[in-house]
């Protein structure tokens, strides 16, 4: 048993008290919340998307790195929780994501589409999530298959870019919180979208509001879009 099982979470960490009790029983303490904010690894949250199930609690997800098996999972976990998953959680990004859909969509495929991003050295999956959240919503406003037309291995003699493909390219280094542009790249012209995140505190920020907004909902898959209204 860990010694900090019992004891006081916030005198845990070295705190104050908060009144908020360790416990090794996950599915008493989601029993005790009303929503659960994950930001863990996938099969960790897989799990705790079962747990929040069998709670019938608010499950907001920030994991990033999912399989289609695990989200499977997770889509079926849905039946009973309220799930709230997004790649990123900041409202910046997320109407960045729908202008990326609005500007794939008038646009043809003269335009070409590079998604680049910039994470610090310890994140451990690429294309980070929120790059991929912009490459779908690139893909819908095209209305063609993101699976088919990514493009995200380019080394040595490639030959000439696919026409209609979709890039991705991701940058590692000391301590950037999050960097995200989407270049539309056609001849004589070019459109950059951009978003930077210089404080981690915004992706705080737009959890809680997931989970407030989530609280007696109807079970179900949601996102930021639906959290912030811009469906």
């Amino acid at each position: 048993m860990h010694d900090w099982v019992d004891s006081d979470l916030g005198e845990a960490m070295d705190g104050a008290p908060l009144g908020v009790k360790v416990s090794d029983d996950p599915l008493e303490t989601f029993a005790r919340a009303h929503a659960g904010i994950d930001f863990t690894s996938p099969a960790a949250t897989v799990g705790f998307a079962g747990i929040a199930a069998q709670a019938r609690i608010v499950h907001v997800i920030g994991t990033t790195g999912m399989n289609d098996e695990e989200l499977g999972k997770v889509a079926a976990a849905a039946r009973h929780a309220t799930i709230i998953r997004a790649g990123n959680m900041s409202l910046g990004v997320n109407l960045l994501v729908q202008l990326t859909k609005r500007v794939a969509a008038a646009l043809d495929e003269d335009f070409d589409i590079e998604i680049v991003e910039a994470h610090h050295n310890q994140k451990v999956d690429a294309p980070s999530g929120t790059a991929l959240m912009l490459g779908e919503a690139a893909a819908e406003g095209r209305e063609v298959s993101l699976s088919h037309m990514s493009d995200r291995a380019r080394d040595g003699i490639t030959g000439a870019r696919d026409r209609g493909k979709i890039g991705f390219h991701s940058i590692r280094g000391g301590d950037v919180v999050g960097e995200h542009d989407v270049l539309f790249a056609g001849q004589g012209e070019r459109i950059t979208l951009r978003h930077v995140a210089s404080d981690r505190m915004i992706f705080a920020r737009g959890a809680l509001k997931a989970a407030i907004w989530g609280l007696g909902k109807a079970p179900g898959e949601y996102d930021m879009v639906d959290v912030l209204g811009l469906k």
